[in-house]
């Protein structure tokens, strides 16, 4: 698919275009500049053309901040990677000294450049526009991404300069949601499995506020990758743009088939990555847990086993979930771990047919069958898995109301044994028959 990318210095409303191209709210707006950090993918069409969108940070020449540096990294891969580049300015604040920086940048590059003036909402300001011809980039579009005012305009230059390119039908890739608490290593993580500098990664807890799509192919298995800020306690979560975060990270989670956690070696699976754990489990997602940062832990013989027990009794009684040690800076296991997340997947959605898990089940039920309760006997007689998207099973029985939590959870472990759930959550509920 071509690919359009919106740069631009900082606070010129590259996102809020960006949300209304791809006419939703993927990318946090704010007054405050330099709220984009990281490259952000969207997809848009126009008159049947479809395309994708970059939305990038503003680009700052010569800054000495940690994420200007990077963001303006950020920019250069993105201009790197599109067929078009829209470049946007403010006609509020006129041509700025980093207006002509973009610009001077923009001039040498081979690729077509559309020139598209923001924030143009009365008479006046589309009279002052003319002073953009002095950036050197030709004609310009004048437009509102606030009110959408000139946008259509805008789009139809955007397509008439896009490549001829077969459109693909994509479908709903799975999406494995990247999580964690901040400084983790998430975007690091994805980096390094992409093998480029895709996602800003600094030492400043909170560098990552968007959840950001990355689509990734590997074993013969294509899926989005999606990493999310990282989630903190409520109690710390103090401006607004870290609460949008929070918040869109909780959404990512919610939205995906797996969700790899992944928690600092040197801190532990403590009381905030316990949180992120069981928000994964009760929207039922797949779980890999990640151990990242393994090369700087102390270790003896039994140093992995004895970390990995006290993990899995923190999350008792949901036990049945892979656990991998990785090094993300020195990239040991990361392969095997997105191997693992491809294979919990593969198990989330799982298909039993009804004979087998009869054929299975019910010869165990009979073995061990639920205790009387009251003087009343239960008898399952029939096992099937529904329809829903993870797995679920009912089992028919003359007195549902008699089965206890514990024969559930009986029947839960044994669907486990026999037909490998590893990393999923299981749902058993007694149905009358």
């Amino acid at each position: 698919m071509s690919i359009v990318a919106i740069v631009g210095r900082p606070n010129v409303g590259k996102s809020t275009l960006f949300n209304r191209l791809i006419q939703r709210r993927e990318a946090i707006t704010d007054a405050v500049s330099g709220v984009t950090r990281d490259r952000h993918y969207g997809k848009s069409d126009w008159n049947g053309k479809e395309f994708s969108l970059i939305d990038t940070g503003g680009y700052v020449l010569g800054s000495d901040d940690v994420f200007e540096a990077e963001i303006d990294h950020q920019v250069e891969l993105a201009i790197d990677e599109a067929d078009v580049i829209l470049f946007m300015v403010d006609a509020e604040d006129g041509i700025t000294g980093m207006d002509e920086d973009v610009a001077t940048l923009l001039r040498k590059i081979k690729k077509p450049v559309v020139l598209a003036v923001n924030k143009v909402d009365n008479p006046e300001r589309e009279a002052n526009a003319v002073e953009f011809y002095n950036l050197g980039l030709g004609d310009y579009f004048t437009l509102s991404s606030t009110s959408g005012s000139g946008t259509g305009d805008l789009l139809d230059k955007i397509v008439e300069l896009l490549p001829d390119t077969p459109v693909r039908e994509d479908s709903d890739l799975p999406r494995f949601a990247v999580v964690g608490r901040p400084n983790a290593g998430k975007s690091s993580f994805i980096n390094a499995l992409i093998g480029e500098d895709r996602y800003i990664v600094t030492d400043i807890a909170g560098t990552t506020r968007d959840s950001i799509d990355t689509k990734y192919n590997r074993f013969g298995f294509e899926f989005n990758l999606v990493d999310t800020a990282g989630i903190r306690r409520k109690k710390k979560v103090k401006e607004d743009l870290e609460f949008y975060s929070v918040m869109r990270s909780v959404r990512a989670i919610e939205h995906a088939d797996v969700c790899i956690l992944i928690l600092d070696a040197t801190r532990g699976f403590d009381g905030q990555v316990q949180n992120i754990f069981w928000l994964a489990e009760r929207n039922r997602k797949g779980i890999v847990v990640l151990v990242n940062k393994w090369d700087l832990v102390d270790k003896e013989t039994n140093t992995a086993k004895e970390y990995e027990a006290q993990i899995r009794k923190e999350m008792e009684p949901f036990t049945d979930v892979p656990i991998v040690f990785i090094s993300v800076l020195n990239k040991q296991r990361i392969f095997k771990a997105i191997e693992t997340a491809v294979d919990v997947f593969k198990n989330r959605t799982k298909r039993i047919k009804t004979s087998e898990l009869n054929e299975v089940m019910l010869p165990i039920i009979e073995h061990y069958p639920p205790p009387s309760l009251k003087g009343k006997f239960v008898k399952i007689k029939f096992v099937t898995q529904l329809p829903t998207p993870q797995p679920q099973f009912a089992f028919f029985c003359n007195l549902p109301q008699y089965v206890r939590d514990p024969y559930k959870r009986y029947l839960e472990n044994q669907l486990r044994k026999n037909f490998d759930f590893n990393g999923v959550p299981v749902s058993v509920y007694m149905r009358k028959k």
